[in-house]
């Protein structure tokens, strides 16, 4: 086994964590620019945190290419809100267009040909194409660094779930309906059709 030291190219640690973490489910952030335009953007880097209060988290990188916060992190600092989106077999090669580089005010719902409708109680948009959609509040920000690479962990509450009752089944969403998307490394991705079912040994499960 080889050892690799970590104060490097941060590329190279970065290889290291696309390719050690995963499958990596995505959240297509939407936010709602200065001048009220929509952006959409999907990160890989994503988790569920708290169950109560209902708590998301993703993790950022600041731009290789300027050295400067992503539209989606100025946006949620300048708003306090955001939408989780999520990716599915029905919207994937969408979403992965959302994820190009526009120039800031560029509407990213419209450059990838997926459809924004209006949420309930934040201002951003909802992606119609996601079967579930969080609607969220901003609660915390930590920063790791201000160099290109650098991430930060953004968390927010969710205030609001919307979810398609065609993937619901006895009051719970079902894979096989949802039909996940998730990030590997490189340009590789993951579909949630191969699976397996094991026990778990705890007293109590409020999923089975």
């Amino acid at each position: 086994m080889k050892t690799y030291q970590t104060t490097g190219a941060f590329a190279d640690n970065y290889k290291f964590l696309i390719g050690s973490i995963i499958p990596r489910p995505i959240a297509v952030i939407s936010t709602r620019n200065i001048d009220g335009s929509n952006n959409l953007a999907p990160f890989s880097f994503f988790t569920a945190v708290s169950a109560s209060p209902m708590i998301i988290a993703f993790c950022p990188m600041i731009r290789t290419s300027n050295g400067e916060f992503k539209d989606t992190v100025k946006n949620i600092l300048r708003e306090k809100e955001f939408v989780v989106n999520f990716c599915t077999e029905s919207n994937y090669t969408k979403v992965n267009l959302a994820s190009t580089e526009l120039p800031y005010g560029e509407d990213e719902f419209k450059f990838s040909g997926l459809t924004p409708i209006d949420s309930e109680v934040v201002k951003a948009k909802r992606l119609l194409e996601s079967p579930i959609q969080f609607e969220c509040e901003f609660r915390d920000m930590l920063c790791y660094g201000k160099v290109p690479g650098s991430g930060s962990l953004i968390t927010g509450e969710v205030k609001l779930v919307h979810v398609d009752e065609n993937i619901m089944k006895d009051g719970k969403i079902v894979t096989d309906l949802l039909k996940a998307v998730g990030r590997g490394a490189g340009n590789d991705w993951f579909k949630t059709d191969s699976r397996f079912e094991m026990e778990r040994l705890t007293k109590a499960q409020i999923q089975k």
